[in-house]
């Protein structure tokens, strides 16, 4: 039996308690993808910390504990600063709220792109430190030779192609990709040496549509669309983004909710209540007996 982690709201900590549902695997995953046809698409939402994981567990095939944590969690201003042990520890707490999905994470700039070797290190710790199943790392033709490396020993890949983040200063923003039909190749190609190299998934970020479409109809590996297409094989978002927790989303997003206003709203009660003295009432308060 699997476990999972609940929050004991008389001592604020996480005490683990059976669970009935089985951990999803990566050849699982794979599996979706049969002859080129996903009948059921991959749910991939991000997470970054265990009671977050904890929420949308259930509800997710993949939780992706992304580098994206740089801007949502530490306030930077991309994912460039991101270091391998903010990686480790957030996805350590995932792997604690969780016991459903494959939980991947994501290798940060700077990590994987020297040699195969450095690659292999570098997630191998993540795994050892974390209990994640999986990495993903970003780019695609030059990084082959690492996907089959790490592959071929025993570490899965998911790999992204399209608008790479960790690429902004070169890309010169966040743009979407495939305009012209030298990048738009060049996206396919990347992809089809991913899949070759050994990839389960790859994430197609911001790429315009029949780009998308073509990369997915080009690899028997499962794609994973953001700003893509709802053909893709699964699809992910930044679950802060699709909850509605910053003024501004980008424009492949959809607001589910508004989480941003419940919380300022709750927050300006509690301040009302404090300042009027009405908090803590009875309730709250422990009175002699």
């Amino acid at each position: 039996m699997s476990t999972t982690f609940q929050i004991d709201t008389a001592t604020s900590r996480a005490n683990p308690t059976p669970a009935p549902l089985r951990r999803l695997t990566v050849p699982t995953i794979r599996a979706r993808k049969r002859d080129g046809v996903t009948a059921e698409p991959v749910v991939m939402l991000t997470a970054y910390t265990a009671r977050q994981a904890q929420l949308l567990d259930a509800h997710c095939d993949v939780l992706l504990v992304g580098d994206s944590l740089g801007q949502v969690i530490y306030g930077l201003p991309s994912t460039i600063p991101v270091t391998l042990a903010m990686m480790a520890n957030h996805a350590a707490a995932v792997v604690r709220g969780s016991y459903h999905a494959v939980v991947t994470v994501d290798m940060p700039f700077g990590s994987y792109e020297q040699s195969p070797q450095q690659a292999f290190e570098n997630a191998t710790y993540l795994l050892k430190s974390s209990g994640a199943a999986a990495v993903k790392l970003e780019g695609g033709t030059a990084m082959a030779e690492t996907v089959s490396f790490l592959t071929q020993r025993g570490i899965p890949v998911m790999g992204h192609v399209g608008l790479t983040p960790q690429a902004v200063n070169v890309l010169g923003g966040y743009m979407a990709r495939g305009r012209s039909d030298a990048e738009a190749q060049k996206i396919v190609g990347d992809a089809k040496a991913l899949d070759e190299a050994g990839a389960f998934a790859i994430v197609v970020e911001g790429v315009v549509e029949p780009i998308a479409i073509e990369t997915t109809q080009a690899v028997s590996c499962l794609t994973i669309g953001i700003g893509g297409s709802a053909q893709c094989d699964g699809q992910v978002l930044v679950t802060e983004d699709m909850l509605g927790m910053f003024e501004r989303v980008p424009r492949f997003v959809k607001r589910y909710d508004n989480i941003a206003e419940v919380i300022e709203g709750a927050v300006s009660r509690y301040a009302e209540d404090v300042r009027n003295r009405t908090f803590p009432g009875p309730e709250q308060t422990y009175q002699p007996k």
